[in-house]
């Protein structure tokens, strides 16, 4: 009985050590964070996972080579990435995770737009900074005081996608095809014939899919055949496009296919049939060209290359843009009360430096963000050549 009992008295003693470490924890108790750890969430599964490999490498890649040179205020940093699987619910939580749980001083955020608007909310609350490398719709950063990104903004970029058809192209007659399901596609689909409209073009005819659920286009590529289009503008992402220009070719549908960053991926022509097939010879607008000459490019350019023996695509540039942007950042910030990166008022002070970003050098040209968060860039249009894409031109803001 008294061994009963001294067992009962070690579980209660232990029983409550627990609920005091829990209760110390609820009345905002936490480990100061004197390690910086960046918060980062991708989509490194499912449908485009390749934008989260590449943005994951960009980001890395900038954040050792900061390590290297010292890191910032003498601490080397880390990451911290979770895998949101493509999904806006599961971009919300982890991200919540993020600042509740891993106390991180700024997050590097998502490539999809539908995504980054999903999760800015969480940012905002949290009072955390994040940084978007690559989406692109307004809505990311409208309202959004802790929300930034290194990218243009679709209003620009549709406009030089329809500017490119009407003015470079040449061409009158224009169709769209928009992914009802995404953000980034309804938002490029508006600017591009809103522009085109401007510029004297008709937009013959419009149609719609829904990602993750469409599989077979042909009776909207059928009404788009019939309007007889010169051009067709597809803004959508790189999984759906093959299989869209492989539906097209079989029906005869022979005008080229025009679209937006969310095409770039090395997956793209593969998933079109391969090089020389249904893409050949289409456009798409992007924030960079790899054969760029600009030094600060191909610095970096050689550097992926050695590091993940392949070329970077643009999501990979502007992962490691948002990281170098708020490497500077934090160097500009200081270094916050007792080395602790998880102080509410660093976070802060850390996104008052982030918006004050002027005149940073990256690889995807010279990055100064606006009173909106945004940042002000050209696009360059490229054309599908074989397994590769070609620079055609650059169209300024």
């Amino acid at each position: 009985m008294r061994i009963a009992h001294s067992a009962r008295a070690h579980a209660a003693t232990a029983l409550l050590a627990t609920i005091a470490a829990f209760s110390f924890a609820g009345c905002g108790g936490k480990k100061a964070m004197t390690e910086p750890v960046i918060g980062e969430y991708d989509s490194m599964t499912g449908p485009q996972s390749t934008f989260g490999t590449s943005t994951h490498n960009g980001e890395t890649l900038a954040i050792d080579q900061a390590n290297d040179a010292g890191g910032v205020n003498g601490h080397k940093l880390t990451i911290k990435l979770y895998d949101d699987q493509c999904d806006p619910s599961i971009a919300s939580t982890v991200v919540r995770k993020l600042i509740a749980q891993d106390h991180v001083p700024a997050i590097l955020g998502e490539v999809a737009s539908t995504r980054s608007i999903a999760a800015a909310p969480e940012c905002d609350k949290g009072k955390v900074p994040m940084i978007s490398p690559s989406s692109t719709n307004p809505k990311v950063t409208e309202g959004h005081p802790y929300v930034f990104r290194v990218c243009f903004i679709d209003p620009f970029q549709g406009g030089s996608a329809a500017k490119f058809a009407a003015q470079t192209l040449h061409f009158k007659r224009a169709a769209i095809f928009t992914d009802q399901a995404n953000d980034y596609s309804t938002g490029l689909s508006a600017v591009f014939k809103d522009t085109f409209t401007k510029l004297g073009g008709t937009i013959v005819a419009t149609s719609s899919y829904q990602s993750g659920s469409d599989v077979n286009f042909q009776a909207q590529l059928n009404t788009l055949k019939a309007a007889n289009p010169e051009i067709i503008y597809v803004p959508g992402y790189y999984n759906d496009i093959g299989p869209i220009a492989r539906q097209a070719r079989s029906i005869g549908l022979k005008a080229p296919l025009l679209g937006g960053d969310g095409w770039d991926s090395d997956k793209l022509v593969e998933g079109a049939g391969g090089p020389g097939a249904a893409l050949e010879g289409c456009y798409f607008t992007n924030h960079y060209s790899v054969d760029n000459p600009d030094p600060l490019t191909q610095k970096f350019v050689q550097a992926y290359k050695a590091r993940f023996g392949s070329k970077p695509d643009s999501l990979a540039a502007l992962g490691y843009d948002a990281a170098g942007v708020l490497v500077d950042a934090m160097k500009r910030a200081g270094a916050p009360p007792n080395d602790d990166y998880s102080d509410a008022a660093y976070k802060t002070k850390l996104r008052d430096a982030i918006g004050a970003t002027t005149g940073f050098k990256g690889a995807t040209g010279t990055i100064n963000l606006g009173p909106d968060h945004n940042a002000v860039k050209p696009c360059v249009v490229l054309q599908v050549n074989g397994k590769d894409f070609k620079y055609i031109t650059t169209v300024q803001p």
